[in-house]
């Protein structure tokens, strides 16, 4: 299915952070995520001795069974610098190239990276949801900005992230004895169903199953697909 085409990618940074200030006003922060039956991750990677190709893997698993049904990569040329809260346009280009492969639409999208914990409220988890207008969640393994309390050590438990009296995300301990990420909302979603996805996407280790199939398959790893039905684009 083909989006509407939001802003030019061949922009400068001062270009970049307008764009970012204008569309954190289309986030929705309301839960729109409906019966989810098929997640996917994202990971970003880059290639050369100077950086100049990113590589990008898309993977969709089944929900709740967490089984990958399809992946995909792609690969483009680098034409934005390094600049901290801008790595959307750094990265988005080659994620979309890379979706643009796949036949199955995932229900939720879950990105290693920031959504509303964003200096500006806008990074990379944002910016993708509303690009491709799906629920989307941000859930990094740093803060961006903000402060949160440690949670207590057990899975499940949560602390909120808080920047200037604004909550922004939340600390989240997804295994006893691990450092917590940082789940923030994306698109069409809300804070307290973005951690329970996270949860529930969270099996064995720290990250989201979401996130290691999708570094697997960026780093040239085999995965066993599952051959069910899925729906179309």
């Amino acid at each position: 299915m083909q989006r509407p085409v939001l802003h030019r990618w061949d922009v400068t940074p001062a270009e970049a952070l307008e764009i970012q200030h204008e569309l954190a006003a289309r986030v929705i922060e309301q839960d729109q995520t409906g019966v989810v039956r098929l997640v996917a991750g994202v990971d970003v990677g880059f290639e050369g001795a100077r950086n100049e190709t990113a590589r990008a893997a898309v993977v969709v698993l089944r929900f709740p069974e967490l089984t990958p049904v399809e992946s995909a990569v792609a690969r483009l040329p680098v034409t934005f610098p390094y600049v901290p809260g801008l790595l959307a346009f750094r990265e988005i280009p080659v994620v979309l190239a890379a979706f643009a492969q796949l036949n199955t639409a995932p229900d939720v999208l879950i990105v290693d990276g920031q959504g509303r914990a964003h200096p500006r409220r806008f990074g990379i988890a944002s910016h993708l949801g509303v690009w491709l207008d799906v629920p989307t969640i941000g859930c990094a393994k740093s803060i961006l900005c903000g402060r949160a309390k440690e949670p207590v050590d057990r899975a499940g438990a949560w602390s909120l992230l808080i920047e200037q009296g604004e909550t922004v995300g939340a600390a989240v301990r997804t295994r006893p004895g691990t450092q917590p990420v940082y789940v923030s909302v994306g698109h069409r979603v809300n804070l307290d169903r973005a951690i329970a996805l996270v949860l529930k996407c969270t099996t064995r280790y720290r990250l989201p199953e979401t996130t290691r199939h999708a570094h697997r398959v960026a780093s040239g790893e085999p995965i066993d697909l599952d051959s069910g039905t899925a729906r179309l684009f």
